[in-house]
């Protein structure tokens, strides 16, 4: 069954909730003051059903103090009905309201010309012109006008069909986006517990799921759902529901606040937007505070012009907006502005980022153009491209731009298919990114491989500190994508250098060095003057006969033949098949050394946990 969620608007007593009251028999008003003084101070709810469609109404309150409440409900509507009095014909919060519902781009709605009981003919006809001239330009412009009387009960049921005729055109929000329901009531039920209530905005959600309540980051279990009255099992965006949340109390909660899924929505308190100020409006000068409404959320802000200094009206621009306090957000969402003092609706417009550079050069007007008006494709693209040597995660983005999740997947299939971007693991990078990451990379490697022939690689910690790569940690997974690189154990190298070779003579020379000496090899630096050869050049060799199995490293300035080192483990097994223990006088007689390149070998068969120290002995540990 289709689902439709209309609101009403319209001036104070001109009988916005007497109309839902008479279409539906359901009293929008839920307060005792709000029955006691015939006006309504909150949001209302009712439903209308027909048998082939749900219409759920938001009432809101007409005065101009109670515009934030109004704000709060209009957020998720899918058509409007403005209600105009006839004996009093537009009024100062008619067009407010409809200015709001023209710049959160509502697109659909009807007008009900009410109390006209208390009018003759002539003043209903004078008054339909006055209703033409001004919805004029807006999008009610080509709307059906009604006359009816909630007091008399005349033409209501024509509006009723008429509300139905016009909600069957409407398109479904669609379900395939992520859960999202701003909550606009917390009240709790006996037996039952705490409840919030909203529009879905959009995706879908069922009983039993775990959800994240925003900005607070608690998580509850989801106990009960309801739509319209009735049980549910599972809501979908346009429902207007109830939510029964398991764990959580009332306190903990509040209007503004929204459920969704965990782990997918990001804070902000600072965004980046197109603004357009109503025709009537005041000028906006650049750094100026407004009051700031998002669905049901309001804040305090301040608008940072882009490339002006003050916004007219009527006119539009690129803003920063800097909140006082964190809201939930997603590109695509459409928000309000009041003037600070006094209250007034400014204009409204659109979110182009959630997390935008806070450095004014870093942005680039083309950007934001595509931000706007380009397709999803480029908008998702541009994300990326700003995100920079930090990347972004995949789940990151489903999070970031208020659209289908299949519609994400497909753009993303797109970027990727022309290498527009690159994926590694679940992060995202663009080609640019990218391209420049490698040059560096390939840059630095080949400056390493001209000074450093001899080694076999740049170690990746020197790699990572030298590409500046600690402040950017996704970006060291870029690695895997640069063809012209090879990484073995924890060295990185060019495929196309070559390593030098040893000579063959200084090889001979410097092997000839260790069989000769036994157990007393030549220390590296003792080498390095033997040979003459400078000893970070001889530590270049010494590990290339280390690679190549010549030679074992005992410590950094200590070697052994491959021959040497196994005869020191046989004769260490040996050893201990007629004693338990040795001493470090037993291990250098053993080899026939001295006491410092003893406790030197030790040291190193300590750490390969092939003997082990306890007090002055050693005992063996592997015996294989």
């Amino acid at each position: 069954m289709k689902r439709v969620i209309l609101g009403t608007a319209g001036h104070i007593d001109h009988g916005k909730s007497s109309l839902v009251k008479a279409l539906t028999g359901i009293d929008p008003d839920r307060w005792k003051e709000e029955k006691e003084r015939g006006i309504t101070l909150d949001l209302g709810f009712a439903n209308i059903l027909y048998p082939d469609l749900v219409i759920g109404i938001i009432d809101v309150p007409g005065h101009e103090k109670l515009i934030k409440n109004m704000l709060a409900g209009v957020g998720g509507i899918d058509m409007v009905m403005l209600v105009v009095a006839a004996d009093e014909g537009i009024m100062p919060q008619t067009k407010e309201h409809l200015s709001i519902c023209d710049l959160l781009q509502i697109k659909s709605g009807i007008i009900a010309l009410n109390k006209v009981d208390l009018v003759d003919e002539e003043t209903l006809e004078l008054a339909k012109e006055y209703i033409k001239e001004a919805v004029e330009g807006t999008f009610l412009q080509e709307a059906e006008i009604v006359p009816v009387s909630a007091k008399t009960g005349y033409n209501i049921e024509l509006l009723k069909e008429k509300i139905r005729q016009k909600a069957l055109t409407i398109s479904e929000k669609s379900h395939k986006g992520l859960f999202r329901m701003p909550i606009d009531r917390v009240f709790t039920l006996k037996g039952f517990g705490t409840v919030v209530t909203g529009t879905v905005f959009s995706g879908k959600i069922s009983v039993d799921e775990v959800v994240e309540i925003l900005p607070s980051g608690l998580s509850s279990k989801i106990r009960g759902l309801q739509s319209h009255g009735e049980p549910q099992k599972e809501v979908f965006a346009g429902q207007r529901v109830g939510i029964n949340l398991q764990g959580i109390s009332k306190e903990d909660l509040k209007r503004g606040d929204v459920v969704t899924v965990p782990e997918r929505l990001n804070l902000t308190s600072y965004i980046e937007v197109k603004l357009k100020l109503l025709k009537d409006a005041t000028p906006l000068k650049n750094n100026a505070p407004v009051h700031f409404y998002l669905a049901t959320t309001e804040t305090v802000g301040r608008v940072k012009l882009l490339g002006k200094s003050e916004l007219m009206p009527a006119e539009e621009a690129f803003a920063h907006i800097k909140l006082q306090e964190p809201i939930v957000a997603m590109a695509k969402d459409r928000f309000i502005i009041r003037r600070f003092s006094p209250l007034e609706t400014l204009g409204g417009g659109v979110i182009l980022d959630t997390e935008p550079s806070r450095k004014r050069k870093d942005v680039i007007m083309e950007d934001l153009e595509t931000l706007y008006s380009g397709s999803l494709t480029d908008a998702l693209e541009v994300k990326i491209r700003r995100k920079g040597m930090k990347g972004i995660k995949i789940k990151d983005m489903e999070g970031w731009i208020n659209a289908d999740l299949d519609q994400i997947k497909k753009s993303l299939d797109l970027l990727l298919g022309a290498r527009k971007i690159i994926k590694v693991q679940d992060y995202l990078f663009h080609s640019q990114i990218y391209e420049s990451f490698k040059n560096s990379l390939i840059d630095l490697l080949t400056d390493f491989h001209t000074k450093n022939p001899l080694k076999e690689g740049l170690p990746k910690e020197e790699l990572k500190s030298k590409l500046k790569l600690e402040k950017y940690p996704p970006l060291f997974l870029l690695l895997s994508k640069v063809e012209e690189i090879s990484m073995d154990g924890n060295f990185i190298k060019l495929k196309k250098a070559t390593q030098e070779s040893i000579d063959p003579q200084i090889e001979k020379q410097i092997l000839s060095e260790f069989i000769s000496k036994g157990f007393q090899p030549p220390y590296r630096e003792e080498l390095a003057k033997h040979l003459n050869v400078p000893e970070k050049k001889l530590s270049d060799l010494l590990k290339i006969l280390v690679k190549n199995g010549k030679l074992v490293r005992i410590k950094d300035n200590l070697y052994l033949t491959k021959e040497n080192y196994e005869k020191m483990l046989a004769l260490l097994k040996e050893f201990f098949t007629k004693k338990p223990e040795m001493t470090v006088s037993e291990f250098r007689t053993m080899l026939n050394t001295t006491r410092r390149y003893a406790l030197d070998f030790l040291e190193h068969l300590d750490s390969h946990k092939i003997t082990l120290r306890v007090g002055e002995v050693r005992k063996l540990l592997k015996r294989g």
